[in-house]
């Protein structure tokens, strides 16, 4: 146990070294009494743009825990659990084949990185390319719309996170948060990530952390093989026997199962092989731009340029009073930019992306309505995803069927006007643009309930319908559109030994919650199965 003191306030031109300080005052202790000290979290309090304050957290070890907390006699002063405990005893059952895992986005590297630590030495099977060789596919697409179907922004080492922002925001409270960040720390994230109230590691740096983790993985004995896809599982006595890759069977005892969210092909093989699976809600719209400095100016007040305060961000909610939907920003980027996001061709998707000093000119966020099965046509499982395509070959068509995105004005969206002309907002999307109607490409549902949403955000932000802010379309792949059901075992329902997990098998929104997910999932077989 530790000792946690939250709520140590200080003002925006205080040092941080007055944390220490102000935690040893409300503990009723000297500084001297304090081993161990450390910020847990730290967060900005900016209701008042005139009195903008630091709140913190600190984690303290010490003599006499308990009797420290009884004698502070303060409700910021508490006992801080155990962090996250990763010795447990091993399973018995005989593993005759190392374990495998599909997919190495932040669920299945995580599995993985634990399974080497425990010496499981698992084999890791991505369809993209290294993060490194991935890298220059996408650039290849955003300059020259040379998609690459099988390493994109969705596909390939490291997960669709890798080219957003990096966020590494959660509401899960799980002590296995603690464990992922320090990992991250350890490969080369800044140190800030154990505390700061929004963490986020950005897309450069992210790129070596994740490279990093694989080559741990690989020297505790792991293997991971890219370019490499899951193409047939073999199933016999409704359990795995092997699985196919590039064409190559491989025998299979417990397959880890992290394909991340644009794994159509996936879905689909799954579903011909009789794997229960259930259509699940969603959302879509559109990449929305501002000025940075507009939003700064809205949050921070006179403290905008401060050197203590980084870009800011937001977050919108609204629910419409026309549809009932649910309207709202998602994966803010501040400083960022729009990037193109598809991995088929035919079909055009967009996201969002910063890196690490969020330093662009323009800040981004989806604008986004929730959709659902009654929305999707059929009950099929995978109606969602045919939902996606169909909408996203419009985008595409829309954009002159050659990658280039729609765009449409703020002002002339909410007049059912195409633009003609931009302002003073850039549109920071590559590799091109093209000036469309945007209703041309999404449900009228959609695109109501934005323009219902957009005046109402207005007064939340000043300046955020304004004529000249930038809406680019689409985006679709906000989460998966399909869940493989699994038991209290984290195992399926339906197939003996696949063990679904992260944010593709529909158990997870994000980076920290995907691998959150997919510890547990390593956790659950290796309590079952002893080390080969």
């Amino acid at each position: 146990m530790a000792i946690k003191v939250n709520n140590i306030v200080l003002d925006i031109d205080e040092n941080i070294e007055d944390v220490k300080i102000k935690a040893a005052k409300k503990m009723r202790i000297d500084q001297s009494e304090i081993k161990v000290f450390k910020i847990a979290k730290e967060s900005i309090d900016a209701r008042k743009k005139n009195n903008i304050k630091f709140n913190y957290a600190a984690i303290i070890e010490m003599d006499n825990e308990i009797k420290i907390v009884a004698k502070a006699n303060d409700k910021d002063v508490i006992l801080e659990p155990v962090k996250y405990d990763s010795e447990f005893e091993f399973g018995t059952k005989k593993m005759n084949h190392r374990p495998i895992i599909v997919g190495m986005g932040p669920a299945g590297m995580f599995a993985g990185l634990l399974m080497a630590q425990k010496g499981y030495k698992p084999l890791i099977i991505e369809r993209g390319e290294s993060v490194e060789r991935r890298t220059n596919s996408i650039v290849k697409f955003w300059t020259r719309a040379v998609l690459n179907a099988e390493s994109n922004v969705q596909f390939g080492e490291g997960g669709a996170g890798t080219f957003s922002d990096g966020k590494l925001t959660t509401r899960i409270k799980d002590t296995r948060c603690d464990y992922i960040l320090e990992e991250f720390v350890k490969a080369g994230a800044p140190e800030e990530i154990l505390y700061m109230g929004k963490p986020h590691i950005g897309t450069d740096i992210l790129k070596s952390v994740v490279k990093n983790i694989r080559e741990s993985i690989i020297s505790l004995g792991g293997e991971v093989r890219f370019n490499s896809k899951l193409e047939d599982i073999i199933i016999k006595d409704k359990k795995i026997k092997s699985i196919i890759v590039n064409g190559e069977e491989i025998p299979c005892d417990s397959l880890i199962l992290a394909p991340g969210h644009s794994s159509r092909d996936t879905y689909e093989m799954l579903y011909e092989k009789g794997v229960f699976m259930s259509s699940k809600p969603f959302a879509v719209g559109v990449r929305i731009e501002h000025p940075q400095g507009m939003i700064n100016e809205n949050q921070y007040g006179k403290y905008a340029s401060h050197e203590r305060l980084q870009a800011a961000d937001y977050k919108l909610t609204y629910n419409s009073e026309k549809s009932g939907r649910a309207v709202y920003s998602f994966c803010m980027c501040p400083g960022g930019e729009v990037v193109a996001a598809a991995s088929e061709q035919g079909h055009l998707v967009i996201n969002g992306m910063s890196k690490y000093k969020r330093d662009k000119a323009n800040a981004n966020s989806a604008i986004v309505v929730s959709v659902g099965p009654k929305d999707f046509q059929g009950d099929n499982p995978l109606s969602g995803i045919e939902f996606q395509r169909h909408y996203e070959a419009l985008a595409y068509t829309l954009g002159g069927s050659n990658f280039n995105a729609p765009v449409q004005l703020v002002g002339d969206f909410l007049k059912d006007k195409v633009s003609s002309v931009i302002g003073g907002v850039k549109p920071s999307y590559t590799p091109g643009y093209k000036f469309a109607d945007l209703t041309k490409c999404l449900p009228n549902y959609v695109t109501d309930s934005i323009k219902e949403a957009l005046p109402k955000f207005e007064y939340k932000i000043n300046g955020f319908a304004r004529e000249d802010a930038i809406m680019t379309g689409i985006e679709t792949r906000t989460s998966a559109p399909v869940r493989i059901d699994r038991n209290d075992n984290l195992q399926s329902i339906s197939l003996e030994g696949l063990y679904p997990a992260g944010e593709g098998a529909g158990y997870a929104g994000g980076i920290i919650s995907a691998a959150v997910d997919g510890l547990k999932v390593a956790e659950n077989i290796m309590k079952e199965w002893k080390q080969i």
